[in-house]
């Protein structure tokens, strides 16, 4: 059952929670630095009494929610009016430096039947780890909370992005994507050492390997994915690869036809910007019935090859036209094995901008183009 009276204790003037605790004072329900015992706020008595919650079960859990219960005994158990609900995100080294600082998230919630749904993605991020701990209380005449000993404290770890959630962020880059402009080679840039090392331990084909951090924090690509990273935005002017590149100075071109065609499968992945004007798309090209077509299969929307608003593969005259969106850059990750003799590798003309990197790029968390409300 879904909690109709839940809130974050933090609310802005326009929070759209304020409504639902506005009999409630913000100071008599603050949950104050504890250490595993009972509260310590002056707002607040305490009574042993209440029942302390113990074995408690996280399920149900998405991106932005999840479903908690837990077992107390009966005693007084009819006096509970309300569960407090302490709720922490784990501390992450690595996290996002362009983030505010995460402020500790406590709740209260009418009591109702358990297990509860608690949901919010202003408080709640996918794939990210958080610490709860309970309390029964019950709330007094003059406003005042009797409260219960705090329960153990778990850990439980929200979501990636479902196939509903990228299909409403597919549908957000379905319209900027602008027209679409053609292109006969897929490329990928890297260091010489790269080659050479490809060609000396690998027998001359690239492996796939997992896809880094970069993009939506929720993407159920990250880390998971194994697949060969590889570009086909043209220059406007000329048709081409661009002379410059963020990866390295030497290029490997394979023809379009030898990664996309008729015996692929096509994903939508990813929508992200990294706080500038530009807007990048993954998209997934994985062999029909290869491993990466299964993993992705149960996660990404498919996509039509011959009818979608980023990359498509279409046949026209007895040849198959390679067409990719003009107003996104693409990021194109091929799920197999790929052997440098399908292409060929030179050295670029022109430079390597590191700045353009999308290596563990963070996503903007604020960006209302490519967010959607579920977490970032």
């Amino acid at each position: 059952m879904e909690v109709p009276h839940l809130s974050q204790h933090i609310t802005s003037p326009n929070s759209p929670c304020e409504e639902m605790i506005k009999n409630l004072s913000l100071e008599s329900i603050q949950l104050c630095e504890r250490d595993g015992n009972k509260s310590q706020d002056s707002g607040i008595a305490e009574m042993e009494e209440l029942p302390v919650p113990h074995n408690i079960k996280i399920s149900n859990i998405t991106c932005d929610s999840f479903k908690i219960s837990w077992e107390m005994d009966s005693k007084s158990k009819d006096r509970i009016t309300h569960y407090f609900i302490d709720l922490n995100k784990k501390e992450n080294k690595n996290s996002n430096k362009f983030k505010h600082k995460d402020v500790p998230t406590k709740l209260v919630a009418k009591a109702v039947p358990l297990p509860m749904t608690v949901r919010g993605h202003w408080f709640l991020s996918p794939r990210t780890k958080y610490t709860v701990a309970v309390q029964t209380a019950s709330k007094q005449v003059d406003g005042d909370y009797v409260v219960s000993e705090w329960s153990e404290i778990i850990e439980f770890c929200t979501a990636d992005y479902s196939k509903l959630h990228l299909t409403q962020l597919m549908e957000k880059a379905e319209a900027i994507a602008g027209r679409m402009l053609k292109f006969s080679v897929f490329y990928r840039n890297q260091h010489k050492e790269y080659f050479d090392y490809t060609q000396t331990h690998h027998a001359n084909v690239m492996q796939p390997s997992p896809k880094d951090n970069s993009g939506s924090h929720g993407s159920p690509i990250s880390d998971k994915l194994e697949g060969i990273f590889f570009s086909c935005n043209t220059e406007f002017n000329t048709g081409k690869p661009p002379q410059d590149s963020p990866y390295g100075r030497y290029r490997v071109e394979l023809p379009a036809e030898k990664l996309f065609n008729p015996n692929t499968n096509l994903y939508f992945g990813d929508f992200y910007c990294m706080y500038t004007a530009y807007h990048y798309v993954i998209v997934v090209i994985a062999p029909v019935g290869s491993p990466g077509d299964e993993f992705c299969k149960q996660r990404l929307p498919q996509l039509n090859l011959s009818d979608n608003k980023f990359l498509t593969c279409t046949e026209e005259e007895g040849s198959l036209v390679f067409r990719h969106a003009q107003d996104v850059i693409l990021e194109v990750i091929y799920t197999d094995p790929v052997d440098l003799s399908w292409g060929t590798v030179a050295e670029i003309i022109g430079h390597q901008l590191m700045s353009l990197s999308t290596a563990n790029a963070k996503k903007d968390p604020s960006c209302k183009t490519c967010n959607i409300s579920v977490g970032r």
